[in-house]
């Protein structure tokens, strides 16, 4: 695969064979992130637990402290109260059988995030073959399966992050901008690794934070130490 020069240039600053204190990662991320649009830069954690199991899944949600820098756009689906209660709150779309129409016979898919009262589950759940494989299936653990519409809305527009292993158990999360700056970056970095440490299954055995590494969009990767995050 053929790399940019600027992404050769920024490989050639980083130690691959050092581990790096979080702090210096991260200004390092900042410093190779030279794009001409504001980098997003990506957690990437590789965890010693098997995902084929359900007793070592580990997935969660969490309100980063900064937000992402993304305007997220969010879909819900609910009726009635629950649904002007959404709108109030500040989502994009809100419907219901009339909204599933629209995602299977248009192809319909500007959003971000979809949220659903308890009871628009059974609507929902004959989308999942489409929102499934995009991430966007609405789960009770992520809280976007909740009646508390408002909240949910709120706090996935003020930058809720859902983290989950894929097949290679790994988990890949945004926190934040290149233009963030490392003190908001580490603030982000900090409560998402807290909370992947926290949702260490009983069943993991052996090292839990096999490797951790942030990345800019376009940059090369910057191996964290994984010891220090475990304390």
């Amino acid at each position: 695969m053929h790399k940019g020069k600027k992404y050769v240039d920024s490989a050639k600053t980083i130690d691959r064979s050092k581990l790096y204190d979080p702090a210096e990662a991260l200004s390092t991320v900042i410093s190779t992130a030279k794009a001409k649009f504001d980098e997003t830069i990506e957690l990437h954690v590789k965890l010693g637990v098997d995902s084929r199991h359900a007793d070592q899944q580990v997935r969660g949600a969490i309100v980063l402290p900064h937000g992402t820098g993304k305007n997220v756009r969010v879909a819900v689906f609910a009726k009635g109260p629950k649904a002007d209660e959404a709108l109030a709150a500040g989502a994009d779309i809100v419907g219901a059988e009339d909204l599933m129409e629209r995602i299977q016979k248009e192809n319909f898919f500007e959003f971000d995030v979809v949220i659903a009262t308890p009871d628009m589950m059974g609507v929902v759940g004959r989308l999942g073959r489409v929102l499934g494989p995009k991430g966007l299936m609405p789960n009770p653990k992520a809280g976007t399966v909740s009646m508390d519409v408002a909240k949910a809305v709120q706090e996935s527009k003020a930058g809720k992050i859902e983290y989950r292993l894929d097949k290679t158990n790994i988990i890949h999360c945004p926190i934040g901008k290149a233009s963030f700056g490392a003190e908001k970056l580490q603030d982000n970095f900090d409560a998402l690794m807290g909370a992947i440490i926290k949702a260490k299954p009983a069943a993991a055995k052996g090292q839990y934070v096999r490797s951790c590494v942030v990345a800019s969009t376009m940059g090369p990767g910057v191996k964290v130490n994984a010891a220090k995050l475990m304390g």
